[in-house]
Parts: structure tokens; sequence; C-alpha cells
């Protein structure tokens, strides 16, 4: 089982945390939300949970927990500038399908 991450999205992330002044990594994880059943959520980690599974890419490390690491298992986090707009991209090969909206998935 594994979690990755591009160098964009480390870079990002690496950023943020050194602004914030603290932090061992950033946490991935999933909810119940949305129209679709499932919804991505992203957190500053302080301090890691024995249950947690640490995955490290280019530095950073991603940090799972058990529960959500079913939903994200294989995933990629990318951080990707369109125009004006930026954010993270989930490339996720266990979605079986998303929400019009872009909110929520179900797998």
């Amino acid at each position: 089982m594994a979690v990755t991450m591009t160098e964009a999205a480390a870079s990002h992330i690496r950023r943020s945390l050194d602004g914030r002044g603290k932090g061992e990594g950033i946490r991935l994880g999933v909810r119940t939300s949305g129209c679709s059943g499932l919804a991505y959520v992203l957190e500053f980690v302080d301090e890691v949970a024995s249950e947690d599974q640490v995955f490290e890419s280019h530095g950073v490390k991603v940090i799972v927990d058990p529960k959500s690491l079913v939903y994200l298992d294989g995933t990629e986090l990318d951080f990707v500038r369109e125009g004006l707009n930026e954010g993270f991209k989930f490339n996720n090969p266990n979605v079986r399908g998303e929400c019009g909206c872009g909110e929520s998935f179900n797998v």
C-alpha cells in the first residue's frame, strides 16, 4: 500500500510547513460528504499517531489513517496551476465515479 506525491505537491506543502513553522507533514484522509459519498481531507500534522501510515515523497511526509488508506491506496497527490486557479489534484485509481461539481467521489 502506498500514497505518493509529485514534486510540485511536495514543494507546495514544504513551503506551507516552513511558513507555519512546525509540523510533521500533511494528513490525507477521506470523510463522508457530498452527493457521491466521500471527500478528500487535507490537514497539517503536528504529531503522528501510532496507527498512522507514513509515506514520504520528495522529503515530505504524507500521513494516512488506516480507515482512509483503504480508499487512498495508490493515490498520487499533485499540485496544479491552470490559469489563475491552483490547487491539489488527487490521482486516485480507486475512484469509480465523481459528482458533477467534483467535490466528492465513490469507490
